[in-house]
């Protein structure tokens, strides 16, 4: 384990992701699910690539369950399709910040889904994120439901719960799938689902347009796997803190590309977000150590 090298590709993934939104926020005039097929369509090359160089292109793409993956990539697909969406209609710090509250809407879907146990601190926690969320969107409510701000941060939360919903999931894949095969057929269900939306108006791309669908797939595809390769260097709960540089990324591209300034209220709830899933992600660490001590200690006093 190398935790110095897992947060520098950790930071270099969310970066990667970053620009990614950023260019879909640039292509304003393509629909969403158009950019959901050039954002999962590009990406394939650049893991199959990866793969081959690899020489584990066979190995890496085994399945042991089709449902899984059926289930985990149609969720991930609405998610990003509802995502890129949402990008187009509010300020790109807005749609971030929301976004935030994936990791805390895991917590709910696992004990839901999995029957995991939500003990006082994390019930807590959870409830703090969901205030922090209600801060950011509460203007966005006050709006008409044809509004376009208001569909953008509906679109954004819902994005949101489907993406948590996609990780409890391959909570319940770990150990029996491997990463980059779930990341393949995702991608392949992402590029086949989207041209669902080709009959509502997809245009043909010109100019500069091609370059930022191209970059969003390329970039996406990178970050992607920026992200696995994290994860090989450091546990999950010393990379989570770092997912949220995305913040800092998000309020830069805002105000420098398009004159995005956020609101108080909108830094305020952010917070909040940020706070409550760092606190999440801390807890469950703690509690991982301690399980860890106790089954040490277990072990001596068998053996001993």
């Amino acid at each position: 384990m190398n935790p110095s090298r897992g947060i520098l590709l950790m930071v270099t993934a969310i970066s990667l992701f970053s620009i990614m939104g950023a260019l879909v926020k640039a292509a304003d005039r393509i629909p969403a699910g158009e950019i959901v097929f050039f954002r999962a369509f590009c990406a394939l090359p650049v893991l199959v690539v990866w793969l081959a160089l690899r020489g584990g292109l066979r190995e890496g793409l085994r399945v042991q369950s089709w449902r899984g993956h059926a289930v985990r990539a149609i969720a991930g697909s609405c998610a990003m399709g509802l995502g890129f969406y949402g990008i187009k209609l509010i300020p790109l710090p807005e749609a971030t910040a929301i976004r935030f509250v994936t990791p805390i809407l895991v917590v709910v879907f696992a004990a839901l889904i999995l029957g995991e146990v939500i003990r006082r601190f994390r019930v807590t926690a959870v409830l703090v994120g969901l205030v922090g969320v209600m801060i950011i969107i509460w203007p966005r409510l006050d709006l008409e439901l044809g509004d376009a701000a208001f569909l953008g941060a509906s679109a954004t939360l819902v994005s949101a719960g489907l993406a948590a919903f996609a990780q409890v999931i391959l909570k319940g894949m770990a150990g029996k799938e491997s990463t980059t095969a779930i990341v393949f057929y995702f991608l392949g269900t992402a590029s086949t689902l989207s041209l669902l939306s080709l009959p509502f108006g997809w245009v043909w791309p010109v100019g500069v347009e091609w370059v930022w669908l191209v970059g969003a797939g390329l970039f996406g595809g990178l970050g992607q796997l920026f992200v696995t390769a994290s994860y090989k260097h450091a546990d999950a709960g010393t990379l989570a803190p770092f997912t949220y540089v995305g913040m800092i990324w998000a309020l830069g591209l805002g105000y420098v590309f398009f004159g995005e300034v956020p609101t108080l209220a909108m830094l305020g709830g952010a917070a909040l977000v940020i706070a409550s899933g760092i606190a999440i992600v801390l807890r469950e660490r703690a509690l991982g150590h301690q399980r860890t001590a106790e089954q040490k200690v277990r072990s001596l006093l068998k053996n001993g």
